[in-house]
């Protein structure tokens, strides 16, 4: 009995094994990505406030995800950073658009910190959506290849027009 229920284990882990072999998906390959990939300096407005931040990317999770930090060099009154946020992006085969999970010392992870882009040139677009499907914001980077900088535009949304909310330049360290 002892031996016939190690075999079912055995059976079942195999079977396991093969399943979630055959449901993971291939590293993702993103040549734009990988430009993003390193040390960076951003710099720029949000409204009217100059700013510079630390910027960081690196592919995390066997090649799966892009994962940067961006961190204000401004301090708060108890010293800490005045803007922390790690980003996750990665690749969804199913509907070929990047995505991208938004953290940021601000909090409340709701549906409005997803956001996705579809592939287009040396851009990417990430669209967040509100509670009722409705686009409220949205981060656009675009790499120059020439001068290997990313140009970084977040706009609020409303009522289907994009209100400038900041505009950063990304440099390589």
């Amino acid at each position: 009995m002892q031996k016939m229920r190690i075999k079912q284990l055995g059976f079942l882990a195999t079977i396991f094994v093969a399943l979630l072999a055959t449901a993971q998906q291939r590293p993702v390959n993103s040549p734009l990505l990988d430009h993003l990939s390193g040390k960076w300096v951003l710099q720029g407005t949000v409204g009217k406030q100059s700013v510079t931040h630390d910027f960081d990317a690196e592919w995390v999770l066997q090649h799966h995800y892009l994962r940067f930090n961006e961190v204000s060099r401004d301090k708060n009154d108890k010293g800490e950073p005045s803007y922390d946020a790690t980003v996750f992006i990665g690749w969804n085969e199913k509907t070929k658009q990047y995505a991208c999970v938004w953290l940021d010392i601000y909090g409340g992870l709701t549906t409005e910190s997803i956001g996705v882009a579809a592939p287009k040139g040396n851009e990417l677009t990430f669209v967040f959506t509100d509670e009722h499907g409705e686009t409220s914001f949205t981060n656009t980077f675009i790499y120059d290849a020439k001068t290997n900088t990313w140009d970084n535009r977040l706009d609020n949304v409303v009522k289907g027009e994009a209100k400038p909310f900041a505009l950063f330049k990304l440099t390589k360290q």
